[in-house]
């Protein structure tokens, strides 16, 4: 027969509610109860009926995230230190790909609110606002993460795109290149953000900007890869040819130097790449990979704290931006003149650091 929390409690002295307590980390519980309670509980193997808690409590306990790809590196990221702060308070994960496909977006949307799950979490592939103002008539709590979308008032946690574009093209236009191209994201917010970006670096130094050295492609989260590669393959053609190029993720930047080295160039000395997201490939490439650090664990970790908040709140609370900064990391895939920099972190970022994650970057 499966043990119940009622089971427990006779077995230790203690009330239900205690055990509950103190298997949810309340910190009603002292901590000597705790480790006894949780001693006990391995012991016996207690595994919680969760049908039955979500009938008192109201509440699945589940929390959906969609996105447009579960092998890109940056979602897991995300993903996984989104389920870890969830996990510490009961909550789990449940995953949902949209293959960067607006329709199969809605559906997957659609099937998760079916579920009843306490809140989802979005990083949307398409620009329509209705599956999410759908959302918010029916009262679900949800954050987007990374791109957002154009008049809709909701939760946010994603990076300074600008800024992002801006960086990576000052950065190499401060190593000497002449020519820098630029593989676009799609057109929503983080894709137009990063070239508007890029855009500014090369205004602010005195470049003209060319149509012949940005080139956008079909899917930048899916076959990423191979797509950065394509393009380019495309760049390479143009006379004359870029002697740097700022890829709108990781998986870009990877597909260009593997089209670079193949067409028998040099990295960085023919052409500089970087890219967007830090991802740590650089074991496995043969040229380590500057990046701009968009800081995809503290997405998840900012996300996570917006939705526990707003499945606890006994009212809808006011929708939260968390603009967080992003930071150059040099590596060998840039660096044209002398050593090595240290990623350059702004001051708004190393504050950020030091202050509790509800007050850092945050616009109501």
């Amino acid at each position: 027969m499966a043990v119940r929390l009622k089971d427990i409690a006779q077995d230790l002295g203690l009330s239900v509610v205690t055990i509950s307590k103190a298997l949810r980390n309340h910190p009603d519980i002292a901590e000597e109860t705790r480790t006894r309670i949780l001693a006990r509980v391995k012991e016996l193997d207690y595994q919680p009926n969760l049908m039955a808690r979500s009938l008192v409590t109201g509440r699945s306990y589940l929390v959906g995230l969609v996105v447009p790809s579960l092998l890109h590196p940056f979602f897991a990221e995300v993903a996984r230190s989104l389920s870890a702060v969830i996990g510490r308070q009961g909550y789990s994960l449940i995953l949902a790909s949209s293959e960067e496909d607006p329709e199969l977006e809605a559906r997957e949307i659609q099937q998760m609110t079916a579920r009843r799950l306490d809140a989802l979490v979005i990083a949307t592939s398409g620009a329509d606002a209705a599956p999410l103002e759908r959302l918010q008539a029916n009262g679900m709590p949800y954050v987007l993460i990374d791109r957002e979308i154009t008049g809709l008032a909701t939760n946010f946690v994603g990076v300074d795109d600008v800024a992002v574009g801006r960086m990576a093209t000052t950065h190499l236009l401060q190593q000497g290149c002449q020519r820098i191209a630029h593989i676009r994201g799609r057109d929503n917010s983080t894709g137009l953000r990063r070239f508007e970006g890029y855009r500014q670096a090369l205004k602010k130094a005195g470049r003209a900007f060319s149509e012949d050295l940005v080139v956008a492609r079909s899917n930048v989260d899916v076959d990423s890869t191979r797509m950065g590669a394509e393009a380019m393959r495309l760049l390479l053609r143009r006379k004359p040819r870029p002697d740097a190029v700022f890829a709108y993720n990781d998986p870009l930047a990877i597909g260009a130097m593997e089209a670079i080295l193949d067409a028998g160039l040099r990295i960085p000395q023919d052409v500089a790449v970087i890219g967007c997201g830090n991802l740590h490939y650089n074991e496995s490439l043969r040229v380590p990979l500057s990046s701009i650090d968009q800081r995809s664990s503290l997405i998840g970790e900012r996300t996570a704290e917006i939705l526990l908040h707003a499945i606890a709140s006994k009212t809808p609370p006011q929708p939260v931006s968390v603009i967080l900064d992003p930071s150059l990391v040099v590596r060998g895939s840039s660096l044209k003149r002398g050593a090595v920099q240290p990623a350059a972190r702004s001051k708004k970022e190393r504050a950020a650091k030091k202050t509790p994650a509800r007050k850092a970057s945050m616009k109501r």
